[in-house]
């Protein structure tokens, strides 16, 4: 924060900017950097806030995001006596009497909890019918340590919000508030259970999408057991092919899924990255399963095929509200029709930018965008110049982040969402291309907008009619008022410029004040040491004013 302030805020007031943006670059990748080695150090929440503000491209600059993008989610394990106490107290019972086994070495460990391969006791599996499973079990303390980082997030995120240039570009409280909801869910595991079971439900039988049974007999809010769905990991090219699976069918599945999610059901998994997803030959299933699939509705797209996606961890879920989601699927409207102007005003109506944006320049960016690299795949947009490429990414990126707008919470997830599935396919088929996965949506999304647009003309007219109706009456009125005076006129901007204005015209008597009291003082200190130091010392009220009014934002209603 120290660097923050005299780098961004006292040395432009001295007419130093220049000085101060030569190095900003170096210097942002340096704080990333030690924030990346204390988030590892740290371990427990702060790893997430990484990786959170890795994904906040609309807030933070491309040198922060860049280099906390590689934070993962991987610590060292939990000493395997402590995750037995843990899960001996949650479950009422030893882990010998709980499971038939339970392998002591985990087979992943994150920040949050560690996940062991075990097996059902055979009451349970026959309870279930299946007993191989994975437990899940929450690092002990992990509550506490949430709990302390967060109280920590907040305070920070208090300071910081009384920056004028903090304030006006973000929400700080807002944002610790909404990342506390989601790191809060994450470690709540019947929460996550109860995610898993509505994702379930959503393509109940589609012979496309699996996932995993909770076993609720051995779930608690710190022990998560479900059945043990391991498979074919999905990036993994190698075992696809030895499996007879294309992998750019598999692109191209995975793809159509997860706008299903977006675009039908409204909730999806949030963090599909390739640990959380698995190609599962359809033999692996039991015949009951595939049979049961078989009965109910049919996958959207022809006959099933011989592997299905099956997806985990589930503690990471996004919703798509039904006003979002008609936002979104204006959003896809204007990119299939490669309309820039239409896209910011879709931008608008989703809520990302404030009324007060001035769009002009990001529209002509939108329409440059879409002239240049419309329809093009990432293998594609990869074979254009360098230089070329650098130099259209500075100027785009300068033009959003001079905007004024943050992305909801909801929207991030989709963005995450949509860039992990982008980067997943792109690594399955270096020739897939995003926009050939969006258009089959759009000519449907196109199909229903032609079938409402008699309608919405018989709505216009009507509202048109109305208006016309009211117009002689309102005419009138008008006339009136201004005939005795009563005219006003409001401008929000004119009355924030002059605000502006005074401020600096105080300002400006402050360092008029201070440059008369400390030269006064230097001169005076020849003859009268005492009064030429009271001088000098008391000219430092009028600087601090000069220097630093403005740059704490008042709190309260603006």
């Amino acid at each position: 924060m120290v660097q923050t302030w005299w780098f961004e805020l006292v040395l432009p007031r001295f007419g130093l900017a220049k000085l101060a943006a030569r190095g900003r670059a170096a210097r942002l990748t340096r704080i990333a950097q030690r924030f990346h080695v204390l988030a590892v150090d740290l371990g427990g929440l702060m790893i997430k806030v990484g990786q959170y503000l890795s994904s906040r491209l609309d807030v933070l600059p491309p040198e922060i995001t860049r280099e906390l993008a590689g934070l993962q989610d991987e610590v060292p394990p939990v000493p395997f006596d402590a995750i037995r106490r843990l899960a001996k107290a949650e479950l009422g019972m030893p882990l010998e009497r709980a499971y038939a086994s339970f392998d002591p070495t985990p087979l992943a460990a994150a920040s949050l909890g560690q996940a062991h391969r075990a097996r059902l006791s055979p009451l349970d599996a026959a309870d279930v019918g299946y007993d191989e499973a994975v437990v899940k079990v929450q690092r002990p303390g992990i509550e506490t340590i949430v709990d302390v980082d967060l109280a920590a997030l907040r305070r920070v995120a208090g300071w910081l919000s009384r920056v004028r240039f903090v304030a006006s570009h973000v929400d700080l409280p807002s944002l610790v508030e909404e990342f506390a909801v989601t790191s809060l869910q994450e470690i709540d595991y019947l929460q996550e259970a109860r995610n898993a079971e509505r994702f379930a439900e959503s393509f109940a039988g589609d012979p496309r999408v699996a996932a995993p049974e909770v076993v609720w007999e051995r779930t608690t809010r710190r022990v998560l057991t479900l059945a043990d769905v391991t498979a074919i990991k999905i990036n993994d090219r190698d075992a696809l092919l030895a499996a007879g699976i294309d992998p750019k069918a598999v692109a191209k599945q995975f793809a159509a899924v997860m706008f299903d999610q977006l675009f039908r059901d409204g909730y999806f998994h949030a963090d599909p990255h390739p640990g959380n997803i698995f190609v599962t030959p359809v033999a692996q299933h039991s015949k009951s399963d595939t049979d049961a699939s078989a009965a109910s509705s049919p996958a959207p797209s022809g006959a099933a095929p011989a592997w299905r996606l099956t997806f985990i961890d589930f503690g990471m879920m996004g919703e798509v509200p039904d006003g979002l989601r008609r936002g979104l699927q204006q959003l896809m409207l204007a990119v299939a029709a490669r309309d820039g102007k239409r896209l910011v005003e879709s931008i608008r109506g989703v809520g990302i930018l404030l009324p007060s944006a001035e769009t002009a320049e990001l529209e002509r960016a939108m329409s440059e965008l879409f002239a240049r690299f419309g329809g093009m795949g990432l293998a594609e947009v990869a074979q254009v110049d360098e230089r070329e490429l650098r130099s259209f990414a500075l100027e785009f990126g300068e033009v959003i982040r001079a905007l004024p707008f943050q992305l909801p919470e909801n929207f991030l997830l989709i963005i995450r969402a949509m860039s992990l599935t982008s980067g997943l396919c792109s690594s399955l088929d270096p020739d897939f291309n995003m926009w050939d996965a969006v258009e089959p949506y759009a000519a449907g999304l196109l199909r229903d907008e032609r079938g409402n647009l008699v309608q919405s003309f018989a709505q216009q007219a009507l509202s048109i009619g109305a208006t016309v109706a009211r117009l002689p009456q309102r005419l009138d009125a008008l006339a009136d008022r201004i005939e005795e005076g009563r005219l006003v006129a409001n401008s929000p901007r004119i009355e924030q410029r002059m605000t502006r204005l005074e401020r600096t015209a105080r300002r400006i008597v402050s360092a008029v004040l201070f440059v008369g009291l400390f030269i006064g003082g230097i001169l005076l200190r020849v003859d009268e040491p005492v009064w030429g130091g009271v001088l000098i010392a008391v000219s430092a009220v009028p600087l601090l004013h000069a220097v630093f009014a403005g740059v704490f934002a008042r709190r309260g209603p603006r």
